[in-house]
């Protein structure tokens, strides 16, 4: 396995490590999680970068780093659908998307062709990427005034989960626009597919 997948992979285990802090109990915990899921988001542009400017470019790569993406991403989403600070029904919208096109990759990759990124996929990434990081500081910064200053005003965390929720409603919107946008483009794969 070369470092590029070695890097893939290790994505999918930073994910799990990312979870596992962020239900920890305390402060540092929630600022470690917050660090992996830097550090695993980083690993998105690092193994791809690796992979073109060594030459390693493989078939393996090319079906495990959407994987693993889309596992760092869902899990995040999970644990906020878990932590209550999403509702379900949207976290529910976006697992189906990712796993629907991920499966029109994986067929598309199966018959040598690739199903490259467009402008709706692009502005759903950026979407729920910020959304990640917004909810992050704001379980951050809610844990920092509960526990290290000493206060926190209701008020205030109310109207930063109304925010959070409306954040969340158009990253669910765009990913939906997304999905059906790959999906009208490339529906040829699923009608070949049901007629073998």
């Amino acid at each position: 396995m070369n470092l590029a997948n070695k890097i893939t992979i290790s994505r999918i285990f930073l994910a799990f490590g990312f979870m596992y802090l962020l239900f920890l109990k305390g402060f540092m915990p929630k600022v470690f999680s917050l660090v992996v899921f830097i550090i695993a988001s980083w690993t998105d542009f690092l193994d791809g970068f690796l992979a073109k400017k060594r030459n390693e470019v493989s078939d393996f790569g090319k079906l495990m780093d959407p994987i693993a993406d889309k596992i760092l991403v869902i899990a995040a989403f999970l644990a906020f659908v878990e932590m209550k600070l999403v509702p379900a029904w949207i976290v529910v919208i976006i697992v189906f998307r990712e796993f629907m096109i991920t499966g029109l990759r994986l067929i598309a990759l199966t018959r040598g062709e690739i199903i490259e990124a467009e402008m709706a996929g692009k502005h759903k990434t950026v979407s729920q990427m910020i959304s990640i990081y917004v909810i992050l500081l704001f379980i951050i910064c809610k844990e920092s005034g509960r526990n290290v200053f000493g206060f926190w005003n209701q008020e205030f965390e109310s109207l930063l989960k109304e925010i959070i929720f409306y954040m969340m409603v158009i990253t669910a919107l765009l990913t939906l626009i997304s999905g059906i946008s790959y999906l009208a483009k490339n529906k040829r794969f699923f009608i070949n597919a049901k007629n073998k």
